[in-house]
């Protein structure tokens, strides 16, 4: 029950630091947000608290039970997803520009394509970081901002910034896992020899 309980616990602290990124991001807009928005998953490393996208591509190497990382996953999307509904009355600016990128979200292939993309540089930033080096966050997590990739739990908490729901969550999840198990998949030999 411990066990669960720090899971939960530290899922909801992932949450609360990528919301942080997602908030200075709409609050500021490029070129300065996607730099900043990296404080996020720096954060997440550094204190050692769960994002789902930094583990789905980990969890076979760290043997990380499914259910485990689904719980991650959904304590991600509830806190997330609440932290962005509680920014979205703390600024009417932000509030308006999570509705137009919302706006420009579609149930698509390309969209699954550019969540797949996001999920490869997840892989790499957190495995740069476990390897001991904070460049593949600094310079990943702007990288997929500025390309237009997608990541799910960002989404999530931008969904609740705009006070709404859409299917494209559905695929984004779905594409940052696939991206992330095909890094680790066609590097596994050399991580289980390295990491």
């Amino acid at each position: 029950m411990k066990q669960k309980v720090e899971l939960i616990n530290k899922s909801i602290g992932a949450s609360i630091l990528i919301s942080l990124g997602c908030y200075v991001l709409l609050k500021v807009g490029n070129p300065i947000g996607p730099v900043l928005f990296a404080l996020g998953l720096l954060g997440v490393c550094y204190m050692g608290l769960n994002l789902f996208t930094g583990k789905c591509g980990f969890f076979i190497q760290d043997k990380i039970k499914f259910t485990d990382l689904m719980i991650i996953l959904a304590v991600n999307l509830i806190a997330g997803y609440l932290c962005g509904l509680i920014y979205s009355f703390a600024d009417n600016e932000v509030f308006n520009n999570a509705v137009a990128k919302v706006a420009t979200w579609e149930f698509s292939l390309s969209f699954f394509i550019k969540s797949v993309m996001c999920g490869v540089i997840m892989y790499i930033a957190v495995f740069m970081y476990k390897k001991g080096s904070p460049l593949g966050i600094i310079f990943g997590i702007p990288l997929f901002i500025f390309s237009g990739f997608q990541h799910c739990i960002a989404n999530i908490i931008t969904l609740g910034v705009a006070r709404t729901m859409d299917l494209s969550i559905i695929i984004c999840i779905l594409g940052n896992f696939a991206g992330s198990l095909l890094m680790w998949y066609v590097s596994k030999d050399y991580v289980k020899k390295e990491v």
